[in-house]
Order: C-alpha cells, then sequence, then structure tokens
C-alpha cells in the first residue's frame, strides 16, 4: 500500500488547502509554508522507504496495486514500481520537497514576481501538490487510461502556476498568459494524439494492462497498427519531451514561470515524454518502434545542434537554459531510437542526469535574478565571482556538470547515447546511426561552448561598471538546504554510475523482449 500512500498524502494534501481559515494574511503565509513543507516531506519519506523495500533483485513490477475500477470496460487501477520507474519516483518526490523548502522563504506572488503574495498563499502550494499527485501517478500506473489520465493531471496544475505566478508587472503577467497558453495548447494537442494510438492498441489487442503488453512485444498486433499506434503516441509525448520540432512551448514557460515552476518543468514533467517512449510506445508496438526509429533519431540530433545553437544565440540567462534542454533531452531521444539495452539506459540515466542539475540551474537562474533583478547576460556583465564567490562557483559546477564533464552526471547519459547510437538494434541501418552519432558528438561541443559563453559573461571578468557599488547576498542559508542534495547526487551517480545503470537494466531488458 505504500504506493496509494504516496498518491494520496500530496492529493489529501491539496485538497486541504481548498480550506482557508481566518487568519491574519501573515500566520496564513507562515503556516502554508510549513504545511508544504510537511506534506511534501512526508511524500519523499514514502518514496524513500519504497526504495529500501524495493527487491533489486526482481526484475518484474513491484509493490503493486490492483483494484478494479470500471468493470464494464475493463479499467483497472493498476499501480507498480520497477527499475525503470523509481529513480524518477524519488526524483519527482526529492524535487518537489526542495522546491517547498524554497518556497518556505521565498514565496512568489501572484503577478508580481515579489517576495510575498497578494492571493492566499496556499493557492500556490496546493497547486504543486496536486502537479506531485500527477508526475507520481506517471510513473507508477500501469494501465493505459489511468497512465493517461496521470499524464494529463499535470497540465492544470502548471498552467496555473505559470500563468498566476510567472512574469513581472503589467507585460510580465501577459507574457506569462500567452506562454502558458501557448503550453496547455500544445500538450492537449499532443494528448489528443496519445489518446487515439492508446485506444488503437487497446482496442486491437483487448488489454489495457501495460505488463501485459510490454509481455506480448506486440504478438496479435498487425504490423500497420504498431506503426499507426506508435506514430500516434510518439507525437504526444514529443510535444511533452519536447522534441524538435514540437518544442517551441518551452522557453517561454521557462522563461516566464516562477522558479520552483521551472525547477518542476525541467526537472520532471519533460521526463514524462521520454518515460512514455520506454514504458508504453517501444514495448506495446515494437514493430512501429523499428520502422520510426531512424526518424526518430534523425530529429533527435536535429534537437541537439537546434538547442546548442540557439543557447549561443540567446542573450537571457532561463532562456539559454531551457533551449539546452531540447539538446539534452535530444540525447535522451537518440538514446531510445537505437532500441538496445544500451541506449535505452542511457536515456533513463539522461534523464536522471538532467533533472539533477538542469533543476539545480534554475534555481541558480533565479537566485541571480533575485540579486541583480535581471537574467540578461549583457547586463549581468560578469564578475560575480567577485561578488558573490559561492553563489558563482555553484553555477560553475552546474554548468560543466550539464556540458558533460567526466566524473558528473551529465556525462554517462550523453556518452552511453553516442556508444547506443555507434551499435543501434541489428535491425536498423548502422550508417545512419553513425551519422547521428557524428553529429550527436557536434552537438556536445557546441554544449561546451554555450555554457563556457555563458560562464565568461557572468561569472569571470572584472565587475561592470553599474554593480561595482552594489551589495549582493552570496548563497542563503534556504538556498544551501535546496541545493546541496541535487549537487550530492549529480557527483554520486557521476562518480558511481552503476548504481542508476544496474537498477534499470534488468527492467530495460524484460521492456526489449530480452535484448
Amino acid at each position: 500500500m505504500i504506493l496509494m500512500a504516496l498518491l494520496a498524502v500530496p492529493l489529501l494534501g491539496a485538497l486541504l488547502t481548498l480550506v482557508s481559515p481566518p487568519w491574519s494574511p501573515r500566520r496564513l503565509t507562515r503556516v502554508a509554508r510549513l504545511y508544504g513543507l510537511v506534506v511534501s516531506g512526508v511524500t519523499l519519506v514514502l518514496a524513500l522507504v519504497a526504495a529500501v523495500v524495493f527487491d533489486y533483485g526482481k526484475r518484474g513490477p513491484q509493490l503493486g496495486v490492483d483494484r478494479t475500477w470500471a468493470a464494464s470496460i475493463g479499467l483497472r487501477f493498476h499501480l507498480g514500481v520497477d527499475g525503470i520507474s523509481l529513480p524518477l519516483i524519488v526524483l519527482t518526490a526529492a524535487l518537489t520537497f526542495l522546491c517547498m523548502v524554497y518556497t518556505a522563504r521565498v514565496l512568489p506572488s501572484r503577478g508580481t514576481g515579489g517576495d510575498e503574495g497578494d492571493s492566499p498563499p496556499q493557492a500556490l502550494i496546493g497547486l504543486i501538490l496536486l502537479l506531485e499527485v500527477g508526475m507520481l501517478g506517471t510513473f507508477v500506473a500501469l494501465d493505459l487510461v489511468l497512465f493517461f489520465v496521470f499524464f494529463e493531471v499535470v497540465l492544470v496544475p502548471m498552467y496555473f502556476i505559470i500563468a498566476n505566478w510567472g512574469g513581472s508587472g503589467r507585460d510580465g503577467q501577459a507574457k506569462a498568459r500567452a506562454a502558458a497558453n501557448k503550453f496547455i495548447l500544445y500538450t492537449l494537442l499532443g494528448s489528443g494524439f496519445l489518446l487515439v494510438g492508446i485506444l488503437l492498441i487497446a482496442v486491437n489487442a483487448r488489454t489495457l494492462d501495460m505488463t501485459a503488453l510490454a509481455a506480448r512485444h506486440g504478438a496479435g498486433l498487425s504490423h500497420g497498427v504498431q506503426v499507426t499506434a506508435f506514430a500516434l503516441m510518439a507525437l504526444g509525448f514529443a510535444v511533452k519531451t519536447p522534441m524538435w520540432p514540437l518544442h517551441t512551448w518551452l522557453p517561454d514557460a521557462h522563461t516566464e514561470a516562477p522558479t520552483v515552476g521551472s525547477v518542476l518543468l525541467a526537472g520532471v514533467l519533460l521526463k514524462m515524454g521520454t518515460y512514455g517512449f520506454v514504458r508504453v510506445a517501444v514495448p506495446a508496438a515494437p514493430g512501429g518502434a523499428h520502422t520510426w526509429a531512424p526518424w526518430l533519431g534523425l530529429l533527435a540530433v536535429i534537437g541537439i545542434l537546434y538547442g546548442a545553437l540557439a543557447c549561443l544565440a540567446q542573450r537571457d540567462l532561463k532562456r539559454m537554459i531551457a533551449y539546452s534542454s531540447i539538446g539534452h533531452m535530444g540525447f535522451v531521444l537518440l538514446g531510445i531510437a537505437t532500441l538496445t539495452p544500451v541506449g535505452v539506459n542511457a536515456a533513463l540515466f539522461g534523464n536522471v542526469a538532467h533533472g539533477l542539475i538542469t533543476g539545480l540551474l534554475f534555481f541558480l537562474a533565479g537566485a541571480i535574478k533575485e540579486r541583480y533583478g535581471t537574467g540578461d547576460l549583457d547586463v549581468l556583465g560578469g564578475g560575480m565571482l567577485a561578488k558573490a564567490p559561492y553563489l558563482a562557483s555553484i553555477l560553475t559546477f552546474a554548468s560543466i556538470a550539464s556540458l558533460g564533464l567526466p566524473g558528473l552526471a551529465g556525462f554517462w547519459g550523453e556518452m552511453l547515447a553516442l556508444l547506443g547510437a555507434y551499435r543501434p538494434h541489428a535491425g536498423l541501418p548502422r550508417g545512419t546511426f553513425l551519422t547521428f552519432m557524428a553529429l550527436g558528438g557536434l552537438g556536445a561541443v557546441l554544449t561546451a561552448a554555450y555554457f563556457l559563453r555563458m560562464l565568461a559573461k557572468v561569472t569571470h571578468g572584472p565587475v561592470a561598471e553599474r554593480w561595482r557599488t552594489t551589495r549582493f547576498a552570496d548563497v542563503r542559508s534556504y538556498e544551501l538546504l535546496a541545493w546541496t542534495p541535487l549537487i550530492t547526487a549529480t557527483l554520486f551517480i557521476g562518480l558511481w554510475p552503476k548504481t542508476l545503470l544496474a537498477l534499470t537494466d534488468g527492467a530495460v531488458r524484460v521492456l526489449l523482449g530480452g535484448r
């Protein structure tokens, strides 16, 4: 019943935020902040308990819950966790808790970008907890319709977080609402394709059970059905990933979202798309995956190169980090496209590494904007190592981790994805994937270029004239509390990658039919 509790605690916590006691605004704010910490902390403890009791020698789903949901149409409330989903469950619970740690000190105001809210503070807390329910539910669902429901639940709270707490000033509010509208329209359109693909699989396979579909490996489904269903589901997952050219909602959403919204969007929501490829699309329609794999690989490397070149052209720090996500998720998609255990393990490793590193980068971008009042690289003007040396040092660490320095988490996902492209599945055109590998390697070089450019503009060099007489706070205690676990995890799985790869490998081989 751990998984039921994992969903019930944040759901109940979100519902209780609808109650507004007749307290003073200051007391209400203080209680709301503490409440968010407690509820997300309990959820994190449950996720860690699941990790402790998990049998690491077993390949199939564990800690399962399987109850009748709607018997007349064969729906079941089916939950479970395996080596693929467990790291993402812990990552989701940890990032949500760290966002609550940050929010306990910096509660963004509604539409003004300030420190104190002008609307009931429990509204933001409730939306974050509801978002956590959808994210966790996506990773534990083993029924296709249940998976789709959780996959869609996240859209509503994220829409309101961006629209109501994003931007700064009147113009910023308008931009935030426009970004939120673009986010919801893109993702809803993708969800329509996803639903049709899921129903096509369910009707022809006569089951909604994701474990049964994975065990069949396409048996009972014609090649045409698999090709069509994979294409439809891939469109839905590609929007959420996001894959080029369905990415254009992402930079605006990241730029306008409050810090905690950007952290959860980059750290978890983007992983739901690539998780869907691995958990649903590839095992349910392997024939379709084989047909579309070269095209998926092509779009992946275009995304890698496009994201890197776009980063080189950016002037805003948050927007640069947002475009970097397109490139990093391109490596994840390239790993999936190889259809090999090495490639898919690389994708799952890259998912976790990106969640840790990019979550940290968005925390840092928020801290820099809070101090300087801007994220414009030219206005920042360099010299942060002199003004706030610890903040600048952590930004440097996060940047070199993201560009893939060996020994840090960002290295392994990219390197193994390129290795998977060097030896793709036997039925795939090796020459094509060798070209993808070469282009991906070029993208990795460009990644180093734009991060080094950013560091040169922000941390190094003399202090800009406009900031010489301004005093900035260095890293504060609550920021250190929120960032230290991300730094530690980035170092740990970077130095000991087998910790994560040994967990995912068995489950990946099951989903790929023992390959």
